[in-house]
């Protein structure tokens, strides 16, 4: 049996206009879930959160985020089993390139807004070596699309709406709005927005070799082919045009605690059914969960026929 690695990312955004709370809850939790549940070696888990918990010493900016997973990947033989668990929020940014057809990538929110797109995490898993499996599971808004898989095996959908009975937020910050917080920053970094005429330059500018390839548009062109249909396992909170739901109060959650609806739902399904279950009957019954308990958002899994139907991380 193969080595099981992890990379948990929660992102609390703390003493910010963007402040989330039950992100950290849902990586600590999720941790705790891959020690007793599916065998994972605490050694071979890394926790980055941006605000101090026990085993996570390393803040979540793009760069320390790319970082552990690169090592992850390195680490990574045939036969292992990869997961990325990645609860903050999401956004959309147009494409950058003249002449093409207009599209939208999508990207997770680093504490520092150093943004990881589609891009990063598709080339991430081109490195994978054959014979491994690499699951994300993403708890952000517009998580649909991050890794531009083809295959998608549940998807949209259309449910009656309703409306929850307590308070949550929208995990999402539009790009323009992460545009505006950095090009106010004084200094060095207003120098450079000053001198910046697009997005892309504004954030090469800004964080040099950590921005994302998204950023890099010589090399956009060699990026923007889909992953292979086995490539790759997504479990995304919600569509890509859809918000996933972070909630503050303690109502219907396991521990009553603050949490992401979909890592909750997820954790519920898993606590609920003691056997082995496959993705695709993991997610939709976490669309169930979600459903009955008022959120808006369809969760979402694209992978090959064959990984729909593989064990969510592989057997127990």
């Amino acid at each position: 049996m193969g080595k099981r690695l992890a990379v948990l990312v929660g992102c609390n955004y703390p003493s910010t206009q963007f402040m989330l709370h039950g992100c950290i809850n849902d990586v600590v939790a999720m941790r705790d879930v891959l020690l007793q549940r599916f065998g994972f070696d605490s050694n071979h888990v890394e926790l980055l959160t941006d605000i101090p918990v026990s085993g996570s010493l390393i803040l979540p900016t793009g760069a320390n985020i790319k970082a552990a997973l690169d090592r992850m990947v390195d680490k990574a033989e045939a036969g292992d089993v990869l997961f990325f668990h990645f609860s903050g929020h999401g956004t959309t940014i147009s494409s950058l390139e003249p002449g093409q057809p207009f599209r939208q990538h999508e990207a997770i929110v680093p504490c520092d807004l150093n943004l990881i797109t589609d891009m990063d995490l598709r080339q991430l898993i081109r490195r994978l070596p054959k014979g491994s499996s690499f699951t994300i599971l993403s708890d952000s808004c517009h998580s649909g699309g991050l890794i531009d898989k083809d295959k998608e095996q549940i998807g949209p959908s259309t449910v009656e709406k309703i409306i929850p009975s307590f308070y949550h937020k929208p995990k999402t910050i539009p790009v323009a709005t992460i545009v505006e917080c950095l090009t106010a920053v004084p200094t060095i970094v207003q120098g450079v927005a000053e001198a910046a005429s697009t997005i892309g330059s504004l954030f090469s500018g800004i964080f040099g070799k950590d921005v994302s390839l998204k950023f890099l548009p010589q090399l956009e062109k060699d990026l923007l082919k889909s992953l292979d249909e086995n490539e790759g396992i997504l479990l995304s909170g919600c569509q890509a045009n859809e918000a996933s739901a972070d909630v503050a109060s303690a109502s219907g959650n396991i521990g009553g605690k603050a949490y992401g609806a979909f890592t909750s739902a997820v954790r519920m399904v898993l606590s609920e059914n003691s056997g082995e279950l496959s993705n695709k009957q993991l997610v939709m019954m976490a669309r169930k969960v979600l459903k009955e308990h008022g959120f808006q958002q369809h969760a979402c899994l694209y992978s090959s026929d064959g990984n729909a139907d593989a064990n969510f991380l592989g057997s127990q």
